[in-house]
């Protein structure tokens, strides 16, 4: 499957009706969102964005250590990611980075959106900006602890299940029990039955599939649960712990967007920090002058606290509101991609990272896509319908079709006029021939009216029950499309598309524009 063999489409976002208002108001550049923000994401937009982002040469050797170091748990590296991985020690080289839980199989269609726009974002700025290297980056979520938002995956309408007992940071979870989901499958999968069954652990494996999957694109998978790049989270525990600061910080800002008509995506706490050991990461909660941690007998006072950030970096885990800073601390990055959610999120921190002086970077909204096979686009054009036609609600859908399939009514009332003028002219045969068989005329009349009065009944019904059969086609295909009422890239597995057409991701590759910002229809032809 190559987009030569695919009719591309693109839409407006909004006109799909699947993303919120906050996002609408983002991509046209609304003057109320301006402010919670740093850059609009245009091409000119990033030469700003290379001058302004400062990152170290210590910098750059600690994150190529660290990257040494989780790239070991491959047998073997892909060219082009090698040479990114020695190009992130360059100073003129810089990353375009995605982010996103560690779901089994790869979870949710849109994690693979999210790296090609990554891959596709790095290639249009290495083309506009010859003088620099750009790496995308997958920055994988490994210290999250909601193993029931990850375990699972749908796969040809069933959902797949991995059962553990381990607690604490997903990513330090050991491969047991996969081998269980893997036996589960209608069929083998190399990738996945590689990575699973041969890695240590989940973020191992993760490490694994992705480079399986987007090595020969140059993808960089990173692990922020490592030592030496968690200090440099140390002035961050700092002020968390004494000034209680992303909190103020955020609190504020989400009474701007609430002003403003917008409701905030994540919730802050006073303490947006988490302690993390193996089989456990809870988090740190301030209980008069002492530092608990929550779910434990752990407690600390402030000085301890700040004595243990120093010693032990590797120990305080970010939640949502510092991870993103985090990121951008240990990476030379100047675009973050992120679904709705995501990206409405980055607006609620824009005074943590100036608080820091840290760059905020550019956030891009990742590609969205409506993959449509040949069998569904020839059922969609038997019906009459165009793709943006499909995002319209079921039964507004039915409305319109109806319309279409609009007939006159069936009526054989001209029939009967002649039927009945027939019997008039036998009526008068008979009168002159033997009236007795007047009533005989009038009896086979009657009969006939009632015969064109059932067959009006049958053709009607018969019509009606082909509309039905093809309101039952546009269901069925409403379904395919978007199950279970929601878009494809948020319910349906990679697997479910790459086992028929194993060039999907170079289809995706060729099709996604990033920096277009319209929603993508690909239709098999």
């Amino acid at each position: 499957m190559e987009v030569t063999d695919m009719k591309i489409t693109k839409v407006d976002y909004a006109a799909t009706g699947a993303f919120s208002q906050t996002i609408a108001d983002y991509l046209s550049q609304s003057e109320k969102l301006k402010t919670f923000y740093h850059r609009f994401p245009t091409l000119e937009a990033f030469s700003e964005q290379i001058r302004e982002k400062q990152f170290s040469v210590a910098q750059r050797h600690t994150l190529y250590q660290a990257l040494q170091e989780q790239y070991v748990s491959l047998a073997d590296i892909h060219p082009v990611v090698q040479q990114n991985l020695e190009l992130l020690q360059q100073p003129n080289t810089y990353t375009v980075t995605t982010g996103h839980q560690l779901n089994i199989f790869t979870g949710p269609l849109y994690f693979v959106y999210k790296i090609v726009t990554a891959i596709n974002t790095c290639r249009q700025l290495q083309a506009a900006y010859p003088d620099y290297n750009f790496v995308p980056v997958y920055w994988m979520a490994t210290e999250d602890h909601d193993f029931a938002e990850i375990n699972h995956f749908n796969l040809f309408g069933k959902r797949y299940t991995w059962e553990s007992e381990q607690t604490g940071a997903v990513g330090r979870f050991a491969t047991n029990g996969l081998d269980k989901v893997l036996e589960e499958l209608p069929e083998a999968f190399p990738i996945f039955e590689d990575a699973y069954r041969n890695s240590k652990t989940l973020a191992d494996a993760t490490l694994a599939i992705t480079h399986a999957l987007f090595g020969e694109y140059g993808l960089v998978s990173i692990d922020g649960d490592h030592k030496e790049l968690k200090k440099a989270l140390i002035p961050v525990v700092e002020k968390e712990v004494t000034e209680q600061l992303s909190n103020k910080l955020v609190e504020a800002t989400n009474s701007q967007l609430e002003q403003l008509g917008y409701k905030p995506q994540v919730f802050s706490r006073e303490i947006n920090l988490f302690y993390l050991q193996d089989g456990m990461r809870e988090r740190i909660v301030q209980e008069g002058d002492r530092y608990k941690v929550l779910n434990t007998d752990l407690s600390f006072t402030e000085q301890e606290m700040l004595q243990e950030a120093q010693q032990h970096p590797e120990r305080f885990s970010p939640n949502v509101i510092l991870r993103p800073l985090f990121e951008e601390m240990v990476l030379p990055n100047l675009a973050y991609i992120g679904g709705g959610a995501e990206v409405a999120y980055w607006f609620q921190l824009c005074k943590v990272f100036e608080a820091h002086q840290v760059t905020f970077p550019i956030i891009m909204l990742r590609n969205s896509a409506l993959y449509i096979s040949k069998p569904n686009a020839n059922r969609m054009h038997k019906l009459g319908l165009e793709p943006i036609d499909l995002f319209q609600d079921y039964q507004e859908l039915k409305k319109k079709l109806s319309s279409q399939l609009h007939e006159e009514e069936i009526n054989l009332e001209t029939q009967r006029e002649a039927v009945a003028k027939a019997f008039k002219q036998v009526e008068a045969l008979a009168e002159g021939i033997d009236p007795t068989l007047v009533r005989a005329v009038a009896a086979e009349q009657q009969k006939a009216h009632n015969s064109l009065q059932m067959l009006e009944k049958k053709l009607s019904k018969a019509r009606d029950s082909k509309h039905e059969q093809t309101f039952k086609q546009l269901e069925n295909l409403k379904d395919k499309l978007f199950p279970n009422g929601s878009l494809q890239e948020r319910q349906d597995n990679l697997l479910s598309y790459q086992t028929n057409h194993p060039n999907f991701i170079p289809a995706l590759v060729e099709a996604f524009d990033p920096l277009e910002f319209k929603f993508t229809i690909l239709e098999e032809e």
